[in-house]
């Protein structure tokens, strides 16, 4: 059974591949500046039920440009924890040409560790519903999670959005102090697999960690895409709500180069735990420009 799954997986990563490589330039959905994807990206972010997957130890090497001095780091993907899925917030849905591609970065988050970098930043929201909250400092300790894209049922992306969501790979580290907005907001699921959740409230807590971008295996990602990928970085909060939402039972396939011949990997998705906001780093916002 098990080498059925894996050899569908691999049959996914060879045709995500195909079709990637096979995109007429004609038909492809120009992609958003840097600034306007980052700030419109929020995911809520939902346990699950833990899976270790079978996979050796790799390198990440951080891509935002505030942390490129940090060195690269040897990981291992420990129990699955959570999947990061897009919302909308409040009602402000992401542009036209945005939310293309928004609505389809879905990221399986794994347990991993590692040793305390120990590095200040200073932290603003960039998503306009939160631009009022002030600024805070934020110190980044030890790795807890990297978190990769995947896709939910089989359900694969136009071509030209999977070959920017394949290499969205995000490392999440604690950080302190904690900073506590309070703020209430409404959630409305992007992703067509969930678009049958109901929209529902939640209130912003502590931050707890700061995701920024990694390459894996010094992967080679193409210009254009980095030029978008190197600038995400969301802040979690954990996320308080009152509303009861059933549990979801989905198939995740990995989707990034490095880890698409993983076997599909079976999830029951429960409750928000935590919500995942864009921030910029030291006063420096993504650039508009593609």
């Amino acid at each position: 059974m098990k080498r059925m799954i894996f050899g569908g997986a691999a049959m996914l990563a060879a045709v995500l591949t195909a079709v990637v490589g096979l995109v007429p330039a004609s038909s492809a959905q120009v992609l958003p500046g840097p600034r306007a994807f980052v700030s419109n990206l929020d995911l809520e972010c939902r346990r699950t039920n833990p899976y270790t997957p079978a996979f050796p130890p790799f390198l990440t090497r951080h891509l935002d440009p505030a942390l490129t001095g940090l060195p690269a780091e040897r990981v291992v993907l420990g129990p699955r924890q959570q999947l990061c899925v897009p919302v909308a917030k409040s009602g402000v849905i992401p542009p036209r040409g945005v939310i293309d591609f928004i609505r389809h970065v879905d990221l399986s988050c794994y347990q991993i560790k590692g040793l305390s970098v120990n590095f200040t930043l200073r932290l603003r929201q960039l998503n306009p519903v939160l631009a009022g909250l002030p600024g805070h400092t934020a110190v980044m300790g030890s790795p807890q999670q990297l978190c990769v894209p995947v896709i939910k049922n089989g359900s694969v992306p136009p071509p030209d959005v999977v070959a920017l969501v394949r290499y969205i790979d995000l490392k999440c580290y604690a950080i302190t102090p904690t900073f506590a907005p309070g703020t209430s907001l409404s959630l409305t699921h992007l992703n067509p697999v969930l678009s049958g959740v109901p929209p529902h409230r939640g209130i912003l807590r502590n931050s707890r960690q700061l995701c920024v971008p990694v390459r894996k295996a010094n992967q080679a990602v193409p210009a254009a895409i980095l030029n978008i990928v190197r600038w995400i970085d969301l802040e979690k909060f954990d996320l308080a709500t009152t509303t009861a939402i059933s549990p979801v039972q989905l198939r995740l396939s990995h989707i990034n180069p490095l880890l698409a011949g993983l076997p599909v990997e079976r999830a029951v998705v429960s409750g928000p735990l935590q919500l995942a906001v864009p921030v910029a780093k030291n006063g420096v916002i993504p650039p508009s420009i593609r």
